[in-house]
């Protein structure tokens, strides 16, 4: 009877559990899940969360359970545990007889026209008749990672045989064994990868990874709101600003651009002190209200009705809704600097069309046609070649310095350096703590 009663309720405190676990650790919590029914599980959850917003204790796996005392804590703990798991193996690939893959990507990341078809990829299709599906399913590294870790971690599909996914996140799933080597065989065309991106310390030789396209963080304002326009990260603090600025859900952007506007080039051996610095500034910004929402891509939507007049922002996406909504919006690398990133190609241990995926890369490493992607997205191509085939495109657009940045451009913005596990999960806690207000 005893557990009967307790099953149901054990297993959302197991989700609760492994929701605040994920935060200790470095992983993102997933914080929409509802609230289980049982009432004294209710109340264990909101103890919890009420001491650690009164600063009485930590937000843990501990000040969970200590509410429901030592016999619902032990069930729970032992309903949770999994014990250590075999390392994923790649699944067998069935390419040869499966003429099709799912491409999992970010919003406005593809070219795209009138009616809402992707000239590449019908290019591809054709080329290859390999048949596509195209989800633009990634808002936000780690809430794309959140759902499918647990599938990752078993190997399993996740949906999805082409994944493009920022550098870090793709160094921690090299890291854990959960994305397949790639064949170079089937990617004649990776010799066109730019040289500084083809050797990186999370992927020597790119073997499980290839770069999709880069850019940078830095900030934008409404030019109608605001004509006199801003210059620095400061200036999103001025008290006109006040609710009305808006920042990105992505740790390295976000707190990259508030370190180099305390003085830290992002790309060196800065310290844990000098981080937290950032972490307090942008914490001080969200408890007085300056900063009105913390999101990934669906921050442009916040730029559009004009909830946001400011925001630190992404570089390409601001070019794109100025092609969208007319040229309100500008986009600057503020005066200190911002970061620079790439979002990449992995296939998932649990894909069984490995091969279908590389030929996907190996299509978008052609010249001609990275540069007629680059030249809709307008961010940074990673292709040899694709410069000079952006001339018979668009001449403008092959000095755009937002696509091809110049040494004097590149000076400006910083690469977040590579964190250690441990680093990712100490740092990656306290940003957590700011976004999920404790």
């Amino acid at each position: 009877m005893l557990s009967s009663y307790f099953a149901p309720q054990t297993r959302v405190l197991c989700h609760y559990q492994t929701t605040l676990m994920t935060v200790e650790f470095g992983d993102p919590p997933d914080m929409n899940a509802p609230l289980p029914r049982d009432p004294l599980i209710q109340q264990t959850i909101a103890y919890a969360r009420s001491m650690q917003r009164a600063k009485q204790i930590a937000l843990s796996r501990r000040s969970v359970l200590a509410g429901a005392g030592m016999g619902l804590g032990a069930l729970a703990l032992a309903a949770c545990s999994t014990g250590p798991r075999p390392a994923p193996k790649a699944a067998v690939d069935s390419s040869a007889s499966d003429k099709s893959l799912v491409w999992d990507n970010w919003p406005a990341y593809i070219d795209e026209d009138d009616d809402g078809n992707y000239p590449t990829l019908i290019g591809f299709e054709e080329q290859t008749g390999i048949s596509v599906t195209y989800n633009v399913a990634v808002d936000d590294n780690n809430s794309y990672y959140g759902k499918v870790k647990d599938q990752l971690a078993l190997g399993q599909d996740i949906g999805a045989d082409a994944v493009c996914l920022t550098e870090w996140m793709v160094s921690r799933l090299i890291r854990k064994g959960y994305v397949q080597e790639l064949d170079a065989a089937n990617i004649p065309n990776k010799k066109n990868v730019l040289p500084s991106l083809a050797n990186p310390d999370f992927d020597p030789g790119r073997n499980r990874s290839l770069p999709w396209q880069g850019g940078f963080a830095g900030i934008c304002w409404n030019k109608e709101r605001l004509p006199k326009g801003l210059r620095s990260v400061e200036d999103l603090w001025k008290p006109e600003l006040k609710g009305r600025v808006g920042v990105l859900s992505e740790m390295r952007d976000t707190i990259g651009v508030i370190m180099q506007s305390q003085g830290v080039d992002v790309s060196s051996n800065w310290t844990e002190g000098q981080f937290m610095d950032a972490v307090d500034l942008f914490r001080k910004q969200v408890d007085d209200g300056q900063v009105r929402n913390i999101k990934g891509n669906a921050y442009l939507n916040d730029l559009q009705n004009e909830d946001t007049l400011a925001a630190i922002c992404w570089s390409g996406d601001i070019t794109l809704i100025n092609a969208e909504a007319g040229d309100k919006w500008e986009f600057i690398l503020p005066d200190s600097g911002g970061t620079l990133w790439n979002d990449t190609f992995v296939v998932p241990m649990g894909s069984t069309r490995k091969a279908n995926a590389e030929a996907l890369m190996n299509y978008y490493y052609e010249p001609e046609v990275a540069a007629e992607v680059a030249a809709w997205v307008n961010y940074i191509t990673p292709v040899v070649g694709a410069r000079e085939a952006m001339e018979s495109i668009d001449p403008e657009l092959a000095n755009n310095q937002l696509i091809f940045p110049d040494e004097k451009t590149l000076e400006q913005a910083h690469v977040f350096r590579t964190l250690t596990a441990e680093e990712e999960k100490t740092l990656g806690t306290e940003f957590q703590k700011v976004l999920l207000g404790i």
